[in-house]
This record gives structure tokens, sequence and C-alpha cells, in this order.
């Protein structure tokens, strides 16, 4: 079949042992009311029966196979690989509704000078048994209105919190290849360093529309915690080497940002404490305090933490 190149969208899933959930990941792709597009698979390393699953299943999916190097490395090879106009990547199971890539492509057609466009997304908690069970109702679609704010420069805006999600942004694939991808380099937060080096360059909108099921269950890496917190390097880093200005003149005080690196960190140390790694939560949590000292609750859940006190974890 001929796709027409000027609209057609290279969809890119990393998989890795993604078997359980794949299926119905690629079923809403396939089923997207605009039909132009491909769709890479590039599975990093799966031991499971990922790899079968597409070959018998998938054959019009573009399958590419590597040694184990990590979710940005696999997003990487797909986006060399991509002929669309626009790019998608999309994690292994989350789940679109049919018209996400529809109302994605209206955007960037009728917005030319916007580089991404990301939907908001529902989070979405299926049946611990893998199935997906019934799905929730999609809200009315209101269009192209945009989320007030978010309509531009935005790389203010991701100074303060990561709200694009992967599987719920759309991109032009040159504005993504003259950024250079996915820093590899990065173990978490990769996606959030991309938009902020997009955003820094080109205006980035944000849709009000939510077309994207988000499943949450317990593998997924977004609830790992790590010795190390990135999310608050990768801030710290962009807003000394490019400070905290969109290019239109939007853009925080530094006591905005200080309060927010503050809350990011106190999370951070409260997450250590309730797993039981008492110092690496009372170092963060002391680290909190000291950007705002106000915050005496904060010095007092490192005192508690000293002495051995751990909060309950929430499953």
């Amino acid at each position: 079949m001929s796709l027409p190149v000027d609209r057609l969208v290279s969809v890119v899933v990393p998989t890795f042992n993604a078997e359980r959930h794949l299926s119905e990941t690629l079923d809403s792709v396939l089923s997207q009311t605009h039909q132009a597009f491909e769709v890479i698979v590039v599975d990093d390393g799966s031991t499971d029966g990922t790899i079968q699953l597409l070959r018998h299943r998938y054959p019009e999916v573009t399958l590419v196979e590597q040694a184990n190097a990590g979710v940005g490395a696999a997003r990487n090879r797909g986006l060399a690989m991509a002929r669309g106009r626009y790019i998608c990547f999309l994690d292994q199971d989350d789940v679109w509704f049919p018209e996400k890539l529809a109302r994605q492509v209206e955007c960037l057609e009728f917005r030319p000078e916007v580089a991404a466009v990301a939907c908001p997304y529902v989070f979405w908690h299926p049946p611990a048994d893998g199935s997906g069970g019934c799905l929730p109702p999609l809200p009315p679609d209101p269009g192209l209105r945009l989320v007030e704010g978010f309509d531009g420069w935005t790389y203010h805006e991701f100074l303060l919190d990561c709200w694009a999600l992967t599987s719920a942004t759309m991109l032009r694939t040159d504005a993504v290849r003259e950024c250079g991808g996915f820093d590899v380099a990065l173990p978490y937060a990769e996606d959030w360093d991309l938009w902020l080096r997009v955003a820094r360059r080109h205006p980035f909108v944000l849709l009000s529309w939510p077309p994207v099921l988000y499943r949450q269950h317990v593998e997924q890496g977004s609830r790992s915690i790590r010795r190390i917190d990135h999310r608050c390097e990768l801030l710290i880093r962009a807003a000394r080497d490019h400070g905290l200005y969109s290019p239109d003149g939007r853009g925080l005080t530094p006591a905005r940002f200080r309060a927010q690196i503050a809350r990011y960190r106190m999370e951070f140390g409260y997450h250590h404490l309730q797993r039981g790694n008492r110092w690496v939560g009372v170092r963060s949590l002391l680290h909190s305090w000291a950007l705002q000292p106000a915050q005496w609750h904060t010095l007092a859940l490192a005192g508690l933490g000293a002495i051995g006190w751990r909060p309950a974890s929430v499953s």
C-alpha cells in the first residue's frame, strides 16, 4: 500500500520482554483512524516470547532486534529508520484510542511552527491478570483546544514537571533528529531530557483531550526508586546551562525553581525512607530543607529517619 509521505507517522515501539501486554498496544495502533503510519518495533534483547509473537501475529510491523542496550538506544534505533514526517514513541504496554494519531496530525498541520504536540492521558489500572478488561470511555473530543499556558514556548514549564508522556506525544521527526534523539547515557528521565532540548528550540503544545491509556502495574520503570535523584540532577543541569526562561521571555523565578527542586528532593527522600534506605533518604530530606529552611516538617522527617523511623509504604 502506498502511504502519503507528507502525512506519514512513524510509530516506534521499544520492547523488552513485552509478550504480556504488547498485543493490546499494537492492536490499538493498527486500529487508528489515521492509517498513514508505519510501525517499527525495536526489541532490546527480549528473552520471553516477544519475538515469536511479533513474527507470527504482526507481519506488517518492521521488527528490529538488538542486544540489550536500554530504552533510549532502542528508540534511537527506530528514529534512525523512521520514514515519517512525524514520529511517536509508544511504550510497549500503553494503549491509544482510535482517534489519537488523527488529532495530533491535524494539530501539527494546522500549526506548522510547532515541533511537538502532547496529549493528556488516563491512568489505567487494568486487571492484574494481564487482560485489558473494559476500556474506560473516551472523553468528548473538543477538537484542537489547547491547555492554557502550554501553547508555544514551554521550556520553562518543563523545568517544573514532565507533563508530556512519551506514549502521548507526537513530534516532527526532523526536530527530534536536530536535537540529537535520546541521551543513552541517562538511566532515567531520558524522555524529559529530550523534551527540554526540543522545547528550547521549538514551540511545544498540549492538547486538552486525553486519548491515551497509561497502564499502571508494578513492573513499570517509573515506579523504580533509584539511588541517585536523576530527576533533580537533570533539572539543575538544564537550569545551570540554559537558564530559567523560554525564548519568548516567559520563565521561572529562582525562588519558584528552588521550591520545586526542594519538593522533588523531599519526595525522593521520603520514598527512600519507605524502602528502608535510611541515609539516602535522610540526605535528600536535608538537601530539601536547605533549599527551603522554612519547611520545618522536612527537617523533622530527616530527624525521624535518622533514628530509624520508616513511613508505611503504599503499593
